[in-house]
């Protein structure tokens, strides 16, 4: 498929050509480059921390798997009081245990969300400040 400008073409060239007045093309294409570097890193720090998610979250689920076939084997016994009173301890620790991943997992992902909107918002500083000194040069 051809593309509407060969490889080559120097995009800033061709936008320095268009010459407006009172427009420094350089700093507006530094400006613009340093944004997709920041939304670049935004990307990467939530796709990391998805990926730090899926991580805990498999932990998670084969530890429950794990403490499922232990408590299944333990409360195989004879005594049906007893057999009841494994379960009643089991499911209680099952959902402290359910709810103590689900906060860290929120936790995490609280964190991850966090930092990517950080390094957004640092650029947008950044920009205001540019654009601030800009408005005094001219």
């Amino acid at each position: 498929m051809a593309t509407p400008f060969p490889e080559i073409t120097d995009f800033s060239k061709m936008l320095e050509s268009f010459k407006l007045p009172g427009v420094d093309m350089t700093s507006l294409l530094e400006a613009r480059r340093k944004d997709v570097e920041a939304l670049a890193e935004a990307n990467t720090l939530a796709y990391e921390g998805m990926q730090a998610l899926v991580r805990k979250q498999t932990e998670m689920l084969n530890a429950s798997a794990r403490e499922i076939q232990a408590a299944a084997g333990r409360m195989s016994g004879e005594n049906p009081m007893e057999s009841m009173a494994q379960r009643r301890d089991f499911v209680q620790q099952a959902l402290k245990t359910a709810f103590e991943n689900m906060r860290e997992l929120a936790e995490m992902a609280q964190k991850s969300q966090t930092e990517a909107l950080a390094a957004i918002s640092k650029r947008a500083e950044q920009t205001m400040r540019e654009l601030k000194a800009q408005s005094n040069r001219t």
